[in-house]
């Protein structure tokens, strides 16, 4: 079950999932690229369960977890990727900014942990993984309410490693960087320049860089990692 998965990060780690051989949940709030995403990952033999989702809403969240089980039988990987940024001065911030980004990308992440926990605690075994940002390790001026809400996540993930280990749940987050997508392609050459200064291996991470680790995860070969927060962001944060 991938959450924000239509696009981005998102979209690849579902559609490298569907080529390692998994089944895919996916959920998003843009419909026409959900379906587009959707045929992605049925060309590649997969099957796919698809929802307009608000992950902000625990009903939304549970009705989805509950056609994901109805068509699967299982959950065996979360992957918490649904988020948004809206950006602003922390004296500048409205209240509804604030309350917007907290809401999905940390009350959102605890909705579907809560549906989908309950699950791989019966299952005794799953694997939860949280999309957080390195802002959330380090803050960044301008994004009070996002880094807020990824500084939570991580928190999050440690404690809910902590309450699923006995049932052999584990739970990691990713920290990108500084990663290639549509917003970033946008951006001025001099701005590039500027960011990648901060950068030691001088480049742009890309949505592949982040799906291959969430896959590994997300995989045995992780079997004995759990509450951990690992970088993805070419050494800009030592």
């Amino acid at each position: 079950m991938v959450t924000g998965g239509a696009r981005g990060i998102g979209r690849e780690i579902a559609l490298l999932f569907a080529r390692e051989g998994a089944d895919i949940a996916l959920c998003d709030v843009n419909a026409e690229v959900l379906g587009a995403t959707q045929k992605e990952i049925e060309s590649l033999g997969r099957s796919a369960v698809t929802g307009i989702v608000d992950v902000t809403k625990s009903d939304q969240v549970e009705s989805f977890v509950q056609k994901t089980l109805d068509k699967f039988k299982k959950i065996d990987i979360l992957v918490n990727n649904a988020g948004i940024t809206k950006d602003g001065l922390l004296v500048r911030m409205s209240e509804s900014d604030w309350d917007a980004v907290i809401a999905v990308n940390l009350k959102g992440a605890f909705n579907c942990t809560k549906a989908v926990s309950k699950i791989m605690m019966k299952q005794r075994g799953g694997r939860i993984v949280n999309m957080a940002s390195i802002i959330g390790i380090m803050g960044n001026a301008g994004q009070a309410n996002y880094a807020a809400s990824k500084g939570g996540l991580i928190a999050l993930t440690k404690t809910v490693a902590k309450e699923l280990a006995s049932r052999n749940v584990r739970a990691n987050a990713i920290a990108p960087g500084f990663i290639q997508t549509d917003m970033t392609a946008k951006l001025p050459e001099n701005v590039k320049t500027e960011m990648l200064k901060y950068v030691p291996l001088a480049k742009f991470g890309t949505v592949t860089d982040v799906a291959n680790l969430a896959l590994f995860l997300a995989s045995d070969n992780s079997s004995y990692i759990t509450g951990q927060v690992i970088q993805v962001d070419g050494g800009m944060v030592m």
